[in-house]
């Protein structure tokens, strides 16, 4: 009797999957006011004022509930003819264990990928190039340009930078989103907390990461100060229903140069600056390098120290991490991987632009 009953919740879950996979991105607006951000706000709500990741319990739980279930299937499938049964209703059971999981990923957040891009929203339209000849020119401009905007802001804050801890930047973003944004979810569906995976989230190059599941953010604990503002706005992002990584990078660069903290303003044009020195570097070696020679001597020593990290940390692990978070973006419809962090050069690029028009996007 159990065998049939778990077919039978087998068959409703992969329905109920197809209908939210095919129905949810055709109602973006129903799914954000009447879904994502009721639950949003209402998970921080119930689990904001524990200290600790609850979403961090709750993976160790699930590891240790798959580990059992694979003794148990090696025991069933050594004594298989006594416990052939018990087996298939084992293996049914996690299953379905699996797609009841996969479905409340798409209804607590996977639908928020098939929103339009951040840009689109704030009405900042990419120039559009006739051939690839003149895109790639212009891109260079860009990057030319924008690298060196970028430089001299760096050196304007650096001598203004401070260290925040991770309670004073949580606090501060927080009250950013509320004072600079029209988000939803800015009264009660945002906070950051230290992961408890924070050694290997360090050891496969993850600073934070945000949890379907419980709506939490999380970051390393071990992350340097000076790049905690802009990642702990980047998982307050996802909190507030932005999925892309790079329109979530957006919204971190949006927020961070728009405050009057200098540590945040600071932490963003680096982070930023990362990006566009990179995509420039791999255009004009020699031109980037001479944008890295501009800065001031802070900077140099926070560049000195993520590049120690990177040695590090660079392992298969990373790599293998690396790989996987590829792919699962992919699967997500974001085209570019990995790479789409990296699409913020763009679209920052053209929030200066408007700003110096004098047309400021209500974040």
């Amino acid at each position: 009797m159990n065998l049939i009953k778990n077919v039978v919740r087998l068959v409703g879950l992969v329905g109920l999957i197809l209908m939210c996979v095919y129905v949810l991105p055709g109602h973006v607006p129903f799914y954000d006011k009447y879904i994502f951000y009721p639950l949003q706000s209402l998970r921080i709500a119930l689990l904001g004022w524990v200290p600790f990741s609850v979403g961090d319990v709750v993976y160790v739980a699930g590891g240790a509930a798959l580990l059992y279930t694979v003794v148990r299937w090696v025991y069933y499938l050594v004594k298989f003819r006594e416990h052939k049964k018990r087996l298939a209703v084992s293996v049914l059971d996690t299953v379905n264990a699996a797609l009841f999981a996969y479905l409340f990923f798409i209804v607590g957040w996977g639908a928020n990928y098939s929103k339009r891009p951040l840009h689109e929203y704030w009405g900042m339209d990419s120039p559009v190039y006739k051939t690839r000849e003149e895109r790639r020119a212009a891109d260079s401009a860009m990057l030319i340009a924008y690298n060196d905007f970028l430089v001299r802001r760096l050196n304007v804050f650096a001598p203004q930078y401070r260290n925040l801890s991770l309670k004073e930047v949580n606090a501060r973003s927080k009250a950013f989103y509320q004072h600079y944004t029209d988000s939803k979810v800015k009264m009660h569906g945002l906070d950051v907390k230290p992961s408890m995976f924070g050694y290997f989230m360090e050891r496969v190059a993850v600073d934070g990461y945000y949890n379907p599941f419980t709506g939490e953010g999380q970051v390393s604990r071990r992350l340097p100060g000076f790049v905690l503002p802009f990642v702990v706005s980047h998982e307050m992002a996802h909190q507030a229903g932005i999925a892309a990584e790079g329109d979530a990078n957006l919204m971190a660069y949006a927020l961070g140069t728009r405050s009057a903290d200098p540590s945040f303003n600071y932490s963003a044009y680096l982070n930023i600056w990362l990006y566009a020195n990179s995509r420039l570097f791999r255009r004009d070696s020699v031109r980037a390098k001479q944008f890295e020679a501009q800065l001031n001597k802070l900077t140099k020593a926070h560049l000195d120290t993520l590049e120690e990290l990177s040695k590090k940390f660079d392992n298969e692990a990373s790599r293998y991490s690396t790989e996987f978070y590829d792919n699962y973006l992919k699967m997500q419809h974001q085209k570019e991987g990995i790479r789409s962090y990296g699409n913020v050069v763009t679209s920052a690029w053209l929030l200066e632009l408007n700003r110096n028009a004098g047309v400021i996007p209500v974040p």
